[in-house]
């Protein structure tokens, strides 16, 4: 028989095996409390750009770092009752304003389109009338889809601090792979 440390699964052995578990579960904690996040598409509002059910990388440090900017793809917890985040495109900007006529979205007078933007932009919510000025310390939000879409036409603006992060890259499908920015 031979000594202790030629043993296959020595106490030496296995409390190595649990270290480097344990940190690898710290790493990852940290990298998704702080770093980047998966998230799920769950909602049809980014359609054609996002699909329900990809998958998202999403970057938590983008905002720690700098301002949102328009047309910046972000998950956010909404204004409203729901259990999941929401995945929508960054429309204006806190101090902007925006308005819906003949089926656009102008901001500060100025018509804002995004290519991957399907279905006219109508109104939602009769309480928000239009032009609308962007408060302080707030974005307003749209969905692609924007005939399905509960966005910020619905919802009003939606806080800064509500955004989780910015998407960064579509990894699931595998056949979809796309980088949203880098």
């Amino acid at each position: 028989m031979g000594t202790p440390d030629e043993q296959p699964f020595s106490a030496r052995a296995v409390l190595e095996i649990v270290q480097a578990l344990a940190l690898a579960v710290v790493i990852s904690v940290v990298l998704n409390l702080f770093v980047v996040q998966v998230t799920e598409v769950r909602q049809k509002s980014m359609e054609v750009t996002l699909l329900q059910g990809d998958r998202v990388l999403v970057s938590k440090v983008d905002y720690r770092l700098g301002s949102p900017q328009r047309g910046d793809i972000i998950v956010f917890n909404p204004p409203v009752d729901s259990a999941i985040p929401y995945v929508k495109r960054v429309i204006a900007l806190a101090g902007e304003t925006v308005d819906l006529r003949d089926g656009k979205v102008l901001v500060n007078g100025r018509v804002v389109d995004f290519p991957e933007a399907v279905g006219a932009s109508l109104a939602q919510a009769p309480r928000i009338t239009y032009p609308f000025k962007v408060p302080p310390g707030n974005i307003w939000t749209m969905g692609d889809n924007r005939l399905a879409s509960s966005d910020s036409r619905s919802f009003g603006p939606v806080p800064v601090e509500s955004i989780i992060g910015k998407v960064t890259v579509r990894f699931w499908p595998l056949d979809r792979f796309r980088g949203f920015a880098w």
